[in-house]
C-alpha cells in the first residue's frame, strides 16, 4: 500500500526481511560442516542427506555457494496457496498464515527459484493473496472506529503498512470524538 512520505514511519520493507532471515528453514546440506556456533546460536552439523533446520539468512548464504538445497516451508506450495487465496475472498476475515510469510517467501523465491516447485504460480499466488487481503484492509479502513480496532490475522508486513495510517487515523478519531463529546457537554 503506497502512503505519502510523511506516514511512512515503520520499518521498511529490507528491515522486514532482515527480521524474518533469523526463522529457521530446513536444508538439504551438498556439504558436510560441524556444527558452527553464532550469536544468534549454534547450528548444525551438516552432514549430506539428512536434512537440517538452520537460519534463512544461512540457508540463502549456502545456496548462492552451491552448497544446499533450500526446502520450502509447507505454506509455500501452490495448493496451499491456492486454498489461502479461496478463503480470502470467500470470507470476510484474514485467512491464518505464518506471520511472516510475505519475507521469507520472497527471500526463498529470490534465492532459490529452482528449489521451490511451479516458483512462477507460487509468485503469482502470493501477489493474488496480497492484493486481496490489501482489499481486506482497505475495506477494514472504511469501518474504523476511534475505540477499537480488531484485524485478527494480520502479518508482519501488513501490519507494517498500516501502523502509520493508523496511527494518524486513530488520533484524529480521538481528537474528533473529544471535540464532539466537549461540544456536547457545553450545551448541557
Amino acid at each position: 500500500m503506497a502512503l505519502p512520505q510523511p506516514l511512512r514511519t515503520s520499518v521498511s520493507p529490507q528491515e522486514l526481511e532482515l527480521i524474518a532471515s533469523e526463522q529457521l528453514v530446513e536444508i538439504l546440506p551438498l556439504i558436510t560442516m560441524e556444527k558452527t556456533a553464532f550469536i544468534s546460536g549454534a547450528y548444525g552439523p551438516l552432514r549430506p542427506p539428512a536434512k537440517c533446520r538452520i537460519p534463512l539468512w544461512m540457508a540463502v548464504n549456502l545456496k548462492a555457494k552451491k552448497k544446499c538445497h533450500i526446502i520450502p516451508p509447507d505454506w509455500l506450495n501452490v495448493e496451499f496457496l491456492q486454498e489461502r487465496l479461496s478463503r480470502e475472498t470467500s470470507y470476510p476475515e484474514f485467512s491464518q498464515m505464518p506471520f511472516r510469510f510475505a519475507e521469507i517467501a520472497k527471500a526463498i523465491l529470490d534465492a532459490a527459484p529452482d528449489d521451490v516447485q511451479n516458483a512462477e504460480k507460487v509468485r503469482s499466488l502470493l501477489k493474488d493473496l496480497r492484493e486481496a487481503r490489501q482489499a481486506k484492509s482497505r475495506e477494514g479502513l472504511a469501518k474504523l472506529d476511534h475505540s477499537e480496532l480488531s484485524l485478527p490475522n494480520l502479518c508482519s508486513m501488513e501490519i507494517n503498512e498500516l501502523r502509520p495510517f493508523f496511527i494518524h487515523a486513530m488520533g484524529v478519531l480521538t481528537q474528533l470524538s473529544r471535540e464532539g463529546q466537549n461540544g456536547a457537554a457545553e450545551e448541557t
